[in-house]
């Protein structure tokens, strides 16, 4: 269960970044609209693992015999790209045009695009997750959960202290994804 708890965490960064980027960079982003992003991001990083565990149970078979190096490099790699964008932003202390149209969560398209975007690296987890066997419905349930409470907190949080939060949040995502596939190896590797 503390894993399924880490996992939300880590993989909730991304919407949680977006959506204190969205507080940032929006100045009438009312709670309503907070309340719709949350819903979004949450319900995507839910939907993904499942899509991500049906896929891997068609081909676990397949890979019975090195299901462990398998998690451990997709969460490795999901880890580190959260790593590498993070510590690949560049600071400013203001909103460009442009990024206020790629952050503007009040155009439902927009939103949609970026709710698929940060959920991608849980269909990822939701494929090591199939591999496995982990209980699928509560794993989802639990990501989508933190994914809306640090979304809907994210967006009031930008609105109010600004972006210097945002990136340590994406680091420590991908240090906590990167961590949980090292120990899905260990104990494959130690037992």
């Amino acid at each position: 269960m503390f894993t399924y708890i880490l996992a939300g965490f880590a993989l909730s960064m991304d919407a949680f970044a977006v959506s204190v980027s969205s507080g940032i960079c929006i100045a009438d982003l009312k709670f309503r609209h907070a309340l719709r992003a949350a819903l979004a991001f949450g319900l995507f990083q839910f939907l993904m693992p499942l899509a991500g565990y049906a896929a891997g149970i068609s081909f676990a078979g397949l890979i019975a015999a090195w299901d462990h190096w398998v998690a451990f490099g997709l969460l490795a790699a999901v880890g580190g790209k959260m790593l590498w964008e993070a510590l690949h932003i560049k600071d400013e202390a203001s909103c460009s045009d442009d990024e206020k149209a790629h952050k503007n969560i009040l155009s439902l398209r927009v939103l949609l695009v970026l709710a698929i975007a940060t959920s991608i690296d849980a269909l990822a987890v939701g494929v090591s997750y199939s591999l496995l066997g982990v209980p699928i419905f509560l794993a989802a349930g639990i990501i989508g959960l933190i994914t809306f409470v640090f979304c809907l907190f994210g967006c009031e949080f930008g609105k109010r202290l600004g972006a210097r939060f945002e990136r340590g949040a994406e680091v420590l995502g991908g240090v906590v994804l990167i961590g949980i596939g090292v120990k899905i190896l260990l104990e494959h590797l130690l037992t």
